[in-house]
Protein backbone atom coordinates (compact mmCIF):
# COMPACT_ATOMS: atom_id res chain seq x y z
CA UNK A 1 0.00 0.00 0.00
CA UNK A 2 1.43 3.38 -1.02
CA UNK A 3 2.01 5.59 2.01
CA UNK A 4 0.31 8.96 1.70
CA UNK A 5 1.60 12.07 3.47
CA UNK A 6 0.01 15.03 5.20
CA UNK A 7 -3.11 15.41 7.29
CA UNK A 8 -6.50 14.42 5.95
CA UNK A 9 -8.32 15.79 9.01
CA UNK A 10 -7.15 18.31 11.64
CA UNK A 11 -9.32 18.81 14.72
CA UNK A 12 -8.35 21.55 17.17
CA UNK A 13 -10.05 21.86 20.58
CA UNK A 14 -13.56 21.07 19.39
CA UNK A 15 -16.35 21.40 21.92
CA UNK A 16 -19.93 20.38 21.26
CA UNK A 17 -22.78 21.27 23.59
CA UNK A 18 -26.35 20.10 23.09
CA UNK A 19 -29.06 22.29 24.65
CA UNK A 20 -32.49 21.09 25.78
CA UNK A 21 -35.77 23.03 25.47
CA UNK A 22 -35.00 24.89 28.73
CA UNK A 23 -31.58 25.97 27.51
CA UNK A 24 -29.67 23.57 29.76
CA UNK A 25 -26.48 22.44 28.07
CA UNK A 26 -24.92 18.96 27.96
CA UNK A 27 -21.27 18.78 26.91
CA UNK A 28 -20.81 15.90 24.46
CA UNK A 29 -17.29 16.77 23.30
CA UNK A 30 -14.90 18.77 25.48
CA UNK A 31 -11.87 20.37 23.79
CA UNK A 32 -11.15 17.38 21.56
CA UNK A 33 -8.04 17.55 19.37
CA UNK A 34 -7.01 14.94 16.82
CA UNK A 35 -4.89 14.79 13.67
CA UNK A 36 -5.64 12.04 11.14
CA UNK A 37 -3.06 11.36 8.45
CA UNK A 38 -4.06 10.71 4.86
CA UNK A 39 -4.35 6.95 4.42
CA UNK A 40 -4.91 6.22 8.12
CA UNK A 41 -7.49 3.74 9.37
CA UNK A 42 -8.64 5.38 12.62
CA UNK A 43 -11.24 3.96 14.99
CA UNK A 44 -13.21 6.17 17.35
CA UNK A 45 -13.74 3.73 20.19
CA UNK A 46 -15.91 4.18 23.23
CA UNK A 47 -19.13 3.28 25.05
CA UNK A 48 -22.55 4.56 24.05
CA UNK A 49 -22.93 8.28 24.77
CA UNK A 50 -19.22 9.14 24.61
CA UNK A 51 -19.62 11.45 21.60
CA UNK A 52 -17.94 9.31 18.94
CA UNK A 53 -20.82 9.51 16.44
CA UNK A 54 -21.19 13.24 17.12
CA UNK A 55 -17.50 13.68 16.31
CA UNK A 56 -17.96 11.68 13.09
CA UNK A 57 -20.91 13.88 12.12
CA UNK A 58 -18.88 17.04 12.75
CA UNK A 59 -16.09 15.67 10.54
CA UNK A 60 -18.72 14.96 7.88
CA UNK A 61 -20.18 18.46 8.05
CA UNK A 62 -23.52 17.06 9.20
CA UNK A 63 -23.28 18.59 12.68
CA UNK A 64 -21.96 22.00 13.71
CA UNK A 65 -19.33 22.29 16.44
CA UNK A 66 -19.98 24.70 19.30
CA UNK A 67 -16.38 25.92 19.32
CA UNK A 68 -12.95 24.94 18.05
CA UNK A 69 -11.54 24.34 14.59
CA UNK A 70 -11.61 21.57 11.99
CA UNK A 71 -10.27 21.21 8.47
CA UNK A 72 -10.53 18.37 5.96
CA UNK A 73 -7.74 18.46 3.38
CA UNK A 74 -7.56 22.18 4.14
CA UNK A 75 -11.30 22.75 3.62
CA UNK A 76 -14.22 23.16 5.98
CA UNK A 77 -16.22 19.94 6.47
CA UNK A 78 -19.16 21.49 4.60
CA UNK A 79 -16.99 22.36 1.58
CA UNK A 80 -15.39 18.91 1.69
CA UNK A 81 -18.85 17.32 1.61
CA UNK A 82 -19.90 19.44 -1.37
CA UNK A 83 -16.78 18.25 -3.20
CA UNK A 84 -17.66 14.58 -2.52
CA UNK A 85 -14.66 14.07 -0.27
CA UNK A 86 -16.65 11.61 1.88
CA UNK A 87 -18.27 8.24 1.40
CA UNK A 88 -20.67 7.11 4.14
CA UNK A 89 -21.31 3.61 5.47
CA UNK A 90 -23.80 3.27 8.32
CA UNK A 91 -25.14 0.43 10.46
CA UNK A 92 -28.22 0.26 8.22
CA UNK A 93 -27.28 0.40 4.51
CA UNK A 94 -30.81 1.72 3.72
CA UNK A 95 -31.02 0.19 0.27
CA UNK A 96 -34.02 1.00 -1.91
CA UNK A 97 -36.05 -2.19 -2.07
CA UNK A 98 -37.48 -1.46 -5.52
CA UNK A 99 -34.05 -1.05 -7.11
CA UNK A 100 -31.63 -3.81 -8.02
CA UNK A 101 -28.19 -4.05 -6.45
CA UNK A 102 -26.65 -2.37 -9.49
CA UNK A 103 -29.26 0.39 -9.45
CA UNK A 104 -28.67 1.02 -5.74
CA UNK A 105 -24.94 1.37 -6.28
CA UNK A 106 -25.52 3.65 -9.26
CA UNK A 107 -27.74 6.02 -7.26
CA UNK A 108 -25.10 8.57 -6.12
CA UNK A 109 -23.83 8.84 -9.70
CA UNK A 110 -27.38 9.16 -11.00
CA UNK A 111 -27.94 12.09 -8.64
CA UNK A 112 -24.74 13.66 -9.98
CA UNK A 113 -26.13 13.20 -13.52
CA UNK A 114 -23.29 10.95 -14.64
CA UNK A 115 -24.23 9.40 -18.02
CA UNK A 116 -25.88 5.99 -17.69
CA UNK A 117 -23.19 4.00 -19.48
CA UNK A 118 -20.43 5.53 -17.36
CA UNK A 119 -22.25 5.10 -14.03
CA UNK A 120 -22.98 1.43 -14.78
CA UNK A 121 -19.31 0.90 -15.60
CA UNK A 122 -18.20 2.50 -12.32
CA UNK A 123 -20.86 0.66 -10.26
CA UNK A 124 -19.83 -2.70 -11.71
CA UNK A 125 -16.21 -1.95 -10.85
CA UNK A 126 -17.16 -1.28 -7.20
CA UNK A 127 -19.39 -4.36 -7.02
CA UNK A 128 -16.42 -6.40 -8.20
CA UNK A 129 -14.35 -4.83 -5.41
CA UNK A 130 -16.81 -6.18 -2.80
CA UNK A 131 -17.20 -9.51 -4.66
CA UNK A 132 -20.88 -9.01 -5.60
CA UNK A 133 -20.70 -8.90 -9.40
CA UNK A 134 -22.89 -12.00 -9.66
CA UNK A 135 -25.70 -10.28 -7.70
CA UNK A 136 -26.11 -7.03 -9.65
CA UNK A 137 -29.62 -7.98 -10.84
CA UNK A 138 -30.84 -9.09 -7.40
CA UNK A 139 -33.05 -7.00 -5.14
CA UNK A 140 -32.17 -6.19 -1.49
CA UNK A 141 -34.83 -8.64 -0.20
CA UNK A 142 -32.83 -11.43 -1.82
CA UNK A 143 -29.60 -10.61 0.02
CA UNK A 144 -28.20 -11.50 3.44
CA UNK A 145 -27.37 -8.79 5.96
CA UNK A 146 -23.68 -8.99 5.16
CA UNK A 147 -24.31 -8.76 1.43
CA UNK A 148 -26.49 -5.68 1.94
CA UNK A 149 -23.68 -4.04 3.88
CA UNK A 150 -21.23 -4.83 1.06
CA UNK A 151 -23.65 -3.16 -1.38
CA UNK A 152 -23.61 -0.15 0.97
CA UNK A 153 -19.81 -0.10 0.88
CA UNK A 154 -19.80 -0.29 -2.94
CA UNK A 155 -22.32 2.56 -3.10
CA UNK A 156 -20.12 4.66 -0.79
CA UNK A 157 -17.13 4.14 -3.08
CA UNK A 158 -18.69 5.02 -6.46
CA UNK A 159 -17.95 8.75 -6.17
CA UNK A 160 -14.27 7.97 -5.42
CA UNK A 161 -14.24 9.68 -2.01
CA UNK A 162 -10.92 10.34 -0.33
CA UNK A 163 -12.37 9.62 3.13
CA UNK A 164 -14.66 6.75 4.11
CA UNK A 165 -16.75 7.45 7.22
CA UNK A 166 -18.16 4.32 8.87
CA UNK A 167 -20.59 4.47 11.81
CA UNK A 168 -20.78 1.06 13.53
CA UNK A 169 -21.37 -0.64 10.16
CA UNK A 170 -20.97 -4.20 11.42
CA UNK A 171 -22.61 -4.04 14.87
CA UNK A 172 -25.87 -5.74 13.80
CA UNK A 173 -24.15 -8.69 12.10
CA UNK A 174 -23.16 -12.13 13.38
CA UNK A 175 -19.50 -12.90 14.12
CA UNK A 176 -18.95 -15.02 10.99
CA UNK A 177 -20.29 -12.27 8.72
CA UNK A 178 -18.23 -9.66 10.56
CA UNK A 179 -15.03 -11.60 9.92
CA UNK A 180 -15.78 -11.69 6.19
CA UNK A 181 -16.47 -7.95 6.14
CA UNK A 182 -13.35 -7.18 8.17
CA UNK A 183 -11.31 -8.85 5.44
CA UNK A 184 -13.25 -7.01 2.73
CA UNK A 185 -12.79 -3.56 4.23
CA UNK A 186 -9.08 -4.13 4.94
CA UNK A 187 -8.55 -5.31 1.36
CA UNK A 188 -10.34 -2.23 0.02
CA UNK A 189 -8.36 0.08 2.33
CA UNK A 190 -5.04 -1.44 1.33
CA UNK A 191 -5.94 -1.33 -2.37
CA UNK A 192 -7.41 2.19 -2.54
CA UNK A 193 -5.46 4.14 0.13
CA UNK A 194 -8.68 5.69 1.45
CA UNK A 195 -8.59 7.45 4.80
CA UNK A 196 -11.08 5.61 7.01
CA UNK A 197 -12.71 6.93 10.19
CA UNK A 198 -14.54 4.07 11.87
CA UNK A 199 -16.90 4.34 14.85
CA UNK A 200 -17.18 1.30 17.11
CA UNK A 201 -17.75 0.25 20.72
CA UNK A 202 -16.00 -3.09 20.13
CA UNK A 203 -12.37 -3.16 21.31
CA UNK A 204 -11.50 -6.34 19.41
CA UNK A 205 -12.93 -4.86 16.20
CA UNK A 206 -10.92 -1.65 16.62
CA UNK A 207 -7.68 -3.55 17.19
CA UNK A 208 -8.40 -5.93 14.31
CA UNK A 209 -8.86 -3.15 11.76
CA UNK A 210 -7.17 0.11 12.75
CA UNK A 211 -3.67 1.45 12.67
CA UNK A 212 -4.79 4.01 15.30
CA UNK A 213 -7.48 3.79 17.99
CA UNK A 214 -8.86 6.94 19.63
CA UNK A 215 -10.08 5.87 23.05
CA UNK A 216 -13.03 8.04 24.11
CA UNK A 217 -14.58 8.01 27.58
CA UNK A 218 -18.05 8.98 28.72
CA UNK A 219 -17.08 10.71 31.93
CA UNK A 220 -14.61 13.16 30.41
CA UNK A 221 -16.18 13.62 26.92
CA UNK A 222 -12.60 13.66 25.63
CA UNK A 223 -10.16 11.47 23.76
CA UNK A 224 -8.34 9.69 26.57
CA UNK A 225 -5.54 8.41 24.33
CA UNK A 226 -4.65 7.71 20.71
CA UNK A 227 -3.23 4.17 20.71
CA UNK A 228 -0.97 3.09 17.85
CA UNK A 229 -1.69 -0.45 16.64
CA UNK A 230 1.56 -1.71 15.13
CA UNK A 231 0.59 -5.38 14.75
CA UNK A 232 1.20 -6.60 11.17
CA UNK A 233 -1.79 -7.40 8.93
CA UNK A 234 -3.57 -9.77 8.67
CA UNK A 235 -4.09 -9.74 12.43
CA UNK A 236 -4.62 -12.94 14.33
CA UNK A 237 -5.80 -13.27 17.91
CA UNK A 238 -2.30 -14.03 19.16
CA UNK A 239 -0.39 -12.78 22.21
CA UNK A 240 0.33 -9.37 20.66
CA UNK A 241 -3.33 -8.90 19.78
CA UNK A 242 -4.55 -9.91 23.24
CA UNK A 243 -2.00 -7.63 24.91
CA UNK A 244 -3.13 -4.65 22.82
CA UNK A 245 -6.79 -5.31 23.69
CA UNK A 246 -5.82 -5.48 27.37
CA UNK A 247 -3.86 -2.22 27.09
CA UNK A 248 -6.90 -0.41 25.69
CA UNK A 249 -9.18 -1.89 28.36
CA UNK A 250 -6.80 -0.54 31.00
CA UNK A 251 -7.10 2.96 29.51
CA UNK A 252 -10.89 2.80 29.92
CA UNK A 253 -10.61 1.48 33.47
CA UNK A 254 -8.05 4.12 34.43
CA UNK A 255 -10.24 7.00 33.28
CA UNK A 256 -13.33 5.47 34.83
CA UNK A 257 -11.77 5.24 38.29
CA UNK A 258 -10.22 8.70 38.02
CA UNK A 259 -13.61 10.24 37.35
CA UNK A 260 -15.86 8.63 40.00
Amino acid sequence: MKKLSGYAIKIDNITKVFYDAKGKGRVVLDNVSLNINAGDFVSLLGPSGCGKTTLLRIIAGLEEKTSGGISVFGMSPRDARVKNTYGFVFQDPSLLEWRTVLENVCLPLELKKVPKKKRIEIAREKLSLVDLSAYEKNYPSELSGGMKQRVGIARALVTEPEILLMDEPFSALDEFTKERLYNDILRIWQKTNKTIVFVTHNINEAVKLSNKVCVMTTNSAKIAKVAEIDIPYPRKRNVDFINKVSEIKEIFEGYFYENI
